[in-house]
């Protein structure tokens, strides 16, 4: 079912115990081999409780961290609740407190950086932007130093180094997929990527020998960070996909 984009893996234990789901008519039970060719159908129940589950777009705070608390920062959900829910938002939602339940985030921001983060209580999301398969991509935009330079970085950087960011760089053992890398302006780059390794961006730099002075995502797949204020939330609305 997971595979199939129907829902996470554990919905699919939920509705599994809960009767809700059927393998060629027969109620399915959790471990059950199923063949290619099977008909799973899924109880509107369902479908109808899955339909309510909704995502957050974020605009993440530096100090805070993604998931859970560490070290006394606080986790990004605590950002989530009426008081900092974007006046500008377009969507009709209300907020009630029921959509904190099973709250996750669909990808790490590091408490160092900013910009666009995801939370949701659905699964098809959090599966389509951190399964393994996932081919959504990533734009961040990187302010970098090189030792004591500051100003116009760009003049300092040889090509070499711009081209091994983009594809030749290997972390934790494991070669990275290729990137896009080009400068925005003098002191910073526009990065884009299709994998999201822990603190990844900041390692890729530090191997050529750049610091990140400062790191922002301003996209992920089709959805953008826009005119989002920073601490302030919205909705993902109902046309928009990743």
């Amino acid at each position: 079912m997971a595979e199939l984009g129907m829902c996470s893996r554990r919905e699919a234990d939920e509705w599994i115990e809960r009767g809700w789901v059927r393998v060629d008519g027969e109620l399915a039970r959790t471990g059950m081999q199923v063949a290619p060719e099977s008909r799973i159908t899924v109880d509107k129940r369902a479908q109808g409780e899955q339909a309510q589950r909704v995502t957050f777009v974020l605009h993440k705070p530096m100090g805070y961290v993604s998931a859970q608390a560490e070290d006394g920062h606080p986790p990004a959900v605590t950002l989530i609740g009426p008081r900092t829910h974007w006046r500008d938002d377009p969507s009709r939602q209300r907020f009630e407190p029921a959509q904190l339940r099973g709250l996750a985030p669909a990808g790490r921001l590091d408490i160092d950086s900013v910009g666009l983060l995801v939370l949701t209580q659905d699964g098809r999301v959090a599966r389509q932007l951190i399964g393994e398969d996932s081919e959504v991509d990533k734009e961040y935009l990187v302010r970098v130093r090189l030792g004591s330079v500051v100003q116009d970085v760009r003049a300092a950087v040889p090509p070499a180094a711009l081209q091994r960011l983009r594809h030749g760089l290997s972390l934790d053992g494991q070669p990275l997929k290729p990137a896009v890398v080009e400068w925005e302006n003098p002191e910073q780059l526009r990065f884009v990527l299709r994998e999201g390794k822990k603190r990844q961006i900041r390692r890729m730099c530090e191997a050529v020998g750049l610091q990140v002075t400062g790191l922002k995502r301003i996209r992920i797949g089709r959805v953008a960070l826009g005119h989002l204020p920073v601490g302030q939330w919205r909705y993902l609305g109902g046309h928009e996909r990743f």
